[in-house]
């Protein structure tokens, strides 16, 4: 499940209250800053906020949307932010920290994926205002993440204490975030409340847009949901990325016609915001226009260049209609990300292999197998790997010609072997364990064929012998008596 971007609500709802004059009464660091109604502004633990506070809040707040929009995010610019958010922290200077300043110091560390900082000013906010919601939400989703992805009910937990209880529903991303988790749960078993998770991740998403109509996460979450329930509905279980959905059963257009609905009206919101590409992309799979979807999530990755999730389907896409090139550079975008990951490094393993020509067949044959490897080492009980590179043996390798040729074709036996044990009595790997058994059998045939071949070979050439030597033989006992070459009369 990808994460979706932070987005600073709660900066962005005071910057409109902050602007550089003030008045009123003095306060921490001077005077206080008011609205443009002449009101104090507080902060969330409620201490009234200086001008200068407010000044440097507006300021670190219209840095983050500049960096946003230009995409220029480096350690530099990330340390650089953070620190005007600290110093409008500092110039508080009383019992009361400016929570919000300093939990935007952790968003502009959180843009370059400095994680460990992040969480340090998200941990000192929560620890300021153990009801600061929005460091509780991110503190929830690290934690989240940090389990593999394992501990869901306890980020549920976690997540519904700050969307539901601290935040009383008014914080749009933790309840698209929650939902997103109910969703990844996928429970069918009704709570105290009656819903199940599906019911729930419909709830949370409507919630947040009843509080923000252009909030495009919680459209794309309602987009995912319309999604997944009418794959739930049809038996089909929820996928990463992009698969060819032609063999699986369809699902209902009516309610794949909803989600893109949903998309369509997002994107005219807002037409830069990648994941609702993505989810365009994966409606478009499931009504077979692969040329839509490719569109869609070519879109979504070039809006975002690290959106993993996009890189890998249009890469998925294009391999089944043999953009293999196209495919190749997708899944190297995807593992500068990911280094570690397999289905990335079998992709691209997929994709070298597509290449494979006459003027460079040793070197991508190369190439191919050492992704094979390496997807084997991170995953080594995967089935698939076996089965590829039991292909790539048997096509490739075995015909390239020379001695070696009937070796490759038993250890390509010997890989669709050890396939057909790994995969098992798994469903999804029926069809591909069926054509595993029909190539041993195939390749066993080979090689009694070229073994039969040679026998009739050697035969062929010990008849030959024989019948030389016969004709030799012959030709001398007919010969006797006649006189020598070039000798006449005496």
């Amino acid at each position: 499940m990808r994460k979706l971007s932070i987005l600073t609500v709660a900066a962005a709802a005071m910057l409109a209250a902050m602007g550089c004059g003030g008045g009123g009464s003095s306060g921490p660091g001077g005077k206080t800053a008011t609205d443009a109604a002449g009101n104090v502004i507080k902060t969330s633990s409620g201490a009234t906020v200086s001008v200068a506070a407010a000044n440097h809040f507006k300021e670190g707040i219209e840095a983050l949307a500049k960096h946003d929009k230009a995409r220029d995010w480096n350690e530099e610019t990330c340390k650089q932010v953070a620190e005007i958010f600290i110093d409008a922290a500092d110039e508080q200077k009383g019992d009361k920290a400016f929570n919000e300043a300093i939990y935007n110091a952790g968003v502009a560390h959180q843009r370059c994926k400095q994680d460990a900082k992040a969480k340090e000013y998200f941990q000192k906010a929560l620890a300021a205002d153990p009801k600061f919601h929005r460091a509780r939400v991110q503190l929830a989703l690290y934690s989240f993440a940090e389990s593999g992805e394992k501990n869901l009910d306890q980020a549920i937990q976690e997540l519904y204490q700050a969307a539901v209880v601290d935040a009383r529903f008014q914080n749009v991303e933790g309840l698209v975030q929650l939902g997103m988790l109910h969703m990844k749960r996928n429970s069918t078993q009704p709570d105290k409340e009656g819903l199940t998770d599906l019911q729930r991740t419909k709830k949370y998403a409507q919630s947040a847009l009843a509080i923000d109509d252009g909030y495009l996460p919680a459209f794309n979450l309602l987009a995912l949901l319309y999604l997944e329930s009418a794959k739930q509905k049809a038996g089909r279980t929820a996928k990463k990325v992009a698969t060819n959905a032609g063999k699986e059963k369809k699902i209902d257009t009516q309610a794949l016609d909803l989600a893109a609905l949903v998309c369509s009206q997002a994107i005219r919101k807002n037409p830069n915001y990648a994941p609702i590409h993505n989810t365009a992309g994966m409606i478009q799979v499931e009504l077979s226009n692969l040329n839509g979807a490719v569109g869609a999530f070519n879109t979504a990755r070039k809006l975002d260049p690290t959106f993993y999730e996009a890189q890998m389907n249009f890469a998925a896409v294009n391999l089944q209609f043999r953009g293999f090139a196209q495919a190749e550079e997708a899944y190297r975008a995807a593992l500068k990300m990911r280094p570690n990951d397999y289905d990335a490094r079998l992709g691209l393993a997929l994709a070298l292999r597509g290449l494979i020509d006459d003027s460079n067949f040793d070197k991508m044959v190369a190439a191919a197998s050492n992704e094979l490897q390496e997807a084997k080492k991170i995953a080594p009980e995967r089935p698939e790997t076996y089965y590829n590179e039991a292909i790539l043996t048997q096509e490739y390798k075995a015909k390239s010609g020379g001695k070696d040729s009937e070796q490759m074709l038993l250890a390509a036996k010997g890989l669709f072997g050890q396939f057909i044990t790994k995969a098992g009595s798994g469903a999804e790997y029926a069809d591909a364990v069926k054509r595993s058994k029909e190539r041993m059998e195939e390749i066993q045939q080979i090689i009694d064929f070229n073994k039969q071949t040679e026998a009739d070979r050697k035969i062929a050439e010990a008849e030959a012998k024989n019948r030389a030597a016969e004709a030799e033989a012959k030709g001398d006992e007919g010969g006797e008596g006649k006189p020598a070459e070039g000798g006449g009369a005496q």
